[in-house]
């Protein structure tokens, strides 16, 4: 019996003990996986070879979306231009020309003058006719003298008409088909000018993004060959937090979850996950832990909500959002 009580109580404390191990005792803080801050970083070069003569930035420097980063040799574009203007100059006046009329104003005016007496001509020749005609009417006259007085009043409307019709044919522009050539010319001109003018633009290149200038490969001077970056351009967009979890976490987190990145000396802060790897890893070679990790391991990525808190390289510590 006596020793029936102390076994009795030995059963009770495990059973208290695991009671309170399993239900009372204090709830672990979520394990946290260790990463760090990667970076995408924009690498900005010409579209065309050329020597660089003028770099507007320097490392370290922020830049709006649009601000000057650099400018390559554009002497030849720019001479390049210049002959498409004034090929756009001469086919404009080419056109101006066909639309123009097919005599010169002097010409005209000769036209005129001969109209002008033709008119005269005319009324004088149509007073006699009246006349002709009011005598025959009487008697008076001949029937010879009317009808020379007819003949005259129809040869001078005739010549009148003849005149009429020069100065219209002299004021025409020139015939269709030249004057579609002459458009089609203009056209081609102005187009291979709005080519030039593309082609020049690319010796100056402008920032596609806000961000940070991270490293600066060449300096003014030297010839850049086309698609070689210059500059290197950071935007704060392009920061990303890449962790790695061992497969037993895997399938408690999806794309679009809320984590909480801390890191030291800056505040805690929140991302979103938007990439988990499809295919296993081993451990990777920069691992921020003194912890032993399993060598089996999937990459995760998360865009923070404030990349302009974190710095590319950093190291940070990431743990779920409660709830998520």
């Amino acid at each position: 019996m006596k020793r029936t009580v102390p076994l009795l109580l030995a059963i009770v404390a495990a059973i208290g003990a695991g009671y309170w191990w399993f239900v009372l005792r204090p709830a672990e803080a979520p394990a946290a996986w260790q990463g760090w801050v990667e970076a995408d970083s924009l690498f900005i070069g010409p579209e065309v070879t050329g020597r660089l003569t003028h770099l507007s930035v320097a490392r370290g420097d922020r830049i709006e979306k649009g601000g000057a980063l650099f400018t390559v040799e554009s002497d030849v574009a720019a001479a390049q231009v210049r002959v498409a203007e004034a090929a756009v100059a001469q086919a404009a006046a080419q056109l101006d020309a066909a639309n123009a009329s097919r005599q010169r104003p002097e010409e005209i005016d000769v036209l005129l003058a001969q109209e002008k007496a033709a008119k005269a001509a005319l009324e004088e020749s149509r007073l006699e006719y009246e006349r002709a005609k009011t005598l025959a009417a009487k008697g008076t006259a001949a029937v010879s003298v009317l009808d020379q007085a007819r003949a005259a009043y129809d040869r001078d409307t005739a010549e009148l008409e003849q005149v009429r019709h020069q100065i219209a044919v002299a004021r025409l522009p020139a015939r269709e088909p030249d004057l579609k050539r002459a458009e089609e010319a203009l056209a081609e001109a102005r187009a291979n000018l709005e080519q030039m003018r593309l082609q020049a633009g690319k010796h100056a290149v402008t920032a596609p993004a806000t961000g940070t200038i991270q490293e600066v490969y060449y300096r003014a001077g030297e010839v850049v060959s086309a698609g070689n970056p210059v500059v290197a351009l950071l935007p704060p967009s392009a920061l990303k937090v890449r962790f790695f979890v061992p497969e037993a976490v895997l399938p408690r987190l999806h794309v679009g979850d809320t984590i909480k990145v801390t890191c030291d000396g800056c505040t805690a802060g929140k991302a979103t996950i938007d990439f988990i790897a499809e295919e296993a890893e081993y451990t990777p070679p920069v691992i921020y832990s003194l912890e032993e990790r399993a060598k089996l391991v999937f990459r995760i990525e998360a865009v923070p909500e404030k990349p302009e808190a974190l710095r590319v390289g950093q190291p940070v510590s990431v743990v779920p959002e409660a709830g998520s």
